[in-house]
């Protein structure tokens, strides 16, 4: 079944949320990767909650605009790790 929606005959690409477990706990450096995926991530919403034990990253946007690897790269390339966390 595909996550696209039709309505009198156009598609609607879904809004998904990626949710990543990362390793990092510094804001600014938070900050600057919320930065960075805005620039490449046009159009999602990002944001990390610290607070919690998993450091979660948070990327919201339309399905075709979220790429999981991309984020990966990218944070890894700020010197950090993060893993996608099950649905």
């Amino acid at each position: 079944m595909s996550s696209d929606t039709c309505f009198s005959g156009k598609i609607y690409n879904m809004r998904i949320v990626k949710v990543f477990k990362t390793n990092v706990n510094d804001h600014p450096d938070a900050r600057h990767i919320i930065y960075l995926l805005q620039q490449t991530f046009i159009n999602c919403k990002i944001n990390f909650d610290l607070d919690d034990c998993d450091k979660i990253l948070r990327v919201e946007g339309q399905q075709d605009f979220v790429n999981e690897t991309g984020i990966r790269l990218l944070i890894a390339g700020c010197g950090y790790h993060c893993e996608p966390l099950p649905d």
